[in-house]
C-alpha cells in the first residue's frame, strides 16, 4: 500500500542454468520461477516492486542428507566430490544472499536469477 518491496523468490542451478540426470520435473518447474521472477520484475518495475530469484547448487540440508544416505554410506561424499569447490553449500549461505536482496542495499537489482552453487555451472 506504501509502495515498494522486494520479492525474493528460490528457483534452483538445475533447470535455469544447468541440465541435471533424471531432473526434467522438477528443472522445468524451477526454470519457471526463474521466468517469473522476471515477468513480476518487468510488471511492477514502475511501482517500486523489485523481484529477484536465488538459484542455488546443492546445498546441505535434511532434504539432501537423506537424498545421499538413500545411496549408501559414500552418498554424502559422492554429492561433495561433484562439487567444484570440494563442498556443499550451506543454508547461511542462502540465508545471506536472500537478506540482501530484500534489503535496500539492492535497490537497483531486480529480474535477476542469482546463481550460488560454488561453481557447478562453470
Amino acid at each position: 500500500e506504501g509502495g515498494g518491496g522486494s520479492i525474493v523468490n528460490v528457483s534452483s542451478a538445475a533447470g535455469v542454468f544447468k541440465a541435471a540426470p533424471n531432473r526434467y520435473v522438477y528443472s522445468a518447474t524451477k526454470a519457471a520461477v526463474a521466468a517469473l521472477t522476471r515477468a513480476v520484475a518487468v510488471d511492477f518495475i514502475t511501482k517500486g516492486i523489485r523481484c529477484n530469484a536465488i538459484c542455488p547448487g546443492t546445498i546441505e540440508t535434511p532434504s539432501m542428507l537423506g537424498r545421499a544416505a538413500a545411496l549408501g554410506a559414500g552418498g554424502r561424499d559422492m554429492f561433495v566430490s561433484r562439487q567444484p569447490m570440494g563442498r556443499l553449500g550451506t543454508a547461511d549461505e542462502i540465508a545471506s544472499l536472500a537478506v540482501y536482496l530484500a534489503s535496500d542495499e539492492s535497490a537497483f537489482t531486480t529480474g535477476v536469477a542469482h546463481i550460488i552453487d560454488g561453481g557447478w555451472t562453470l
